[in-house]
């Protein structure tokens, strides 16, 4: 099948590539403002690209009068506010989309890309490679294996270094990238849901440009969750070392998936090709946590509600209520 990419030169655009040409597809077409996309080379050399969307979308509709070059799939790696126009464009090509988290940035906008899916008969999917993960099946085993009546105690940390490019771009933007929780978090706040339940109750404790913190119940576990792009959140042991830390601590069992990310992408879109890949339903709830953090105005934690590493950076005078 024909794929195109939109969003070529952005962080992320190399997974998608790789992911395409290792489920045996061709990538044909491609779109950025930026020209830094030389990787195509090693994908698919004889790719077009294009630096002005309306070139683009041009070659696309070109493609698709001549039938057997149409394109099947749109894959969206755009900076995060322009998601829900390129997906439209997607569709309206007569494509299936697969696009990055978060798949759009307000719930009310799924309603929108599902009326776009009625009127063209074709179908958005979101990545969300971390269902994918091995740890993440383990603790889910676990969890709807034990089917206990009282809530688990979690702790989530995710911290992820990046350096100052990350604020000097689009991903720095909170009108663009609608903040840490919606570019790194949307992918936790999924997990969540889908191993603990329904979401009873929010409370943010901490926001800046660079982390956010907070608590948040679901029907089955209470959960205190600290995401960061700051190295020196992670822990000691680690700095210099290692960029990322990742992990949910399960009633004092630890579940760390700071490795085994490298083939989620390829792994999503086999599921996706399979007919099982996430679409609009899929993620609601994820998307619906993420706008509720962002309205949410911060508060200092309850009794046992804070999490450690916040409650730390506290006493060390680092952040402040």
């Amino acid at each position: 099948m024909n794929f195109a990419l939109i969003g070529a030169a952005g962080y992320i655009a190399p997974r998608h590539m790789q992911a395409i040409q290792a489920t045996g597809h061709a990538l044909v077409a491609a779109y950025d403002i930026n020209d830094s996309v030389g990787i195509i080379d090693s994908i698919s050399p004889d790719c077009a690209f294009f630096t002005e969307f309306e070139s683009f979308l041009e070659h696309a509709w070109r493609l698709r009068r001549q039938g057997e070059c149409a394109l099947d799939y749109v894959a969206v790696c755009s900076p995060n506010h322009l998601h829900s126009a390129h997906v439209v464009a997607g569709l309206q090509l007569g494509c299936d989309v697969i696009c990055e988290k978060p798949l759009v940035p307000l719930p009310e906008q799924l309603d929108e890309l599902r009326s776009v899916e009625e009127e063209t008969g074709h179908r958005v999917y979101s990545i969300m490679q971390l269902r994918h993960h091995p740890a993440i099946h383990e603790l889910c085993t676990r969890v709807l294996t034990e089917g206990r009546d009282t809530k688990y105690d979690v702790e989530l940390t995710y911290i992820t270094s990046r350096g100052p490019w990350y604020m000097a771009s689009w991903k720095g933007d909170p009108r663009k990238s609608f903040g840490v929780e919606a570019d790194i978090g949307v992918h936790f706040f999924d997990i969540l849901a889908l191993i603990f339940g329904g979401l009873e109750r929010l409370v943010v404790h901490y926001r800046d440009a660079h982390k956010v913190a907070g608590y948040l119940e679901y029907a089955t576990a209470r959960v205190r969750w600290f995401l960061s792009i700051d190295a020196a959140d992670l822990p000691a042991s680690l700095r210099g070392h290692r960029p990322s830390y990742r992990a949910i601590v399960c009633d004092d069992e630890v579940f760390e998936f700071s490795t085994g990310f490298e083939a989620l992408h390829t792994i999503s879109y086999r599921e996706v090709l399979a007919g099982r890949g996430f679409g609009i339903e899929a993620v609601r709830h994820s998307l619906e946590t993420v706008h509720a953090i962002r309205r949410a105005t911060p508060e200092a934690p309850g009794d046992d509600e804070g999490h450690p590493r916040l409650l730390a950076l506290v006493r060390d005078g680092r952040v402040s209520w």
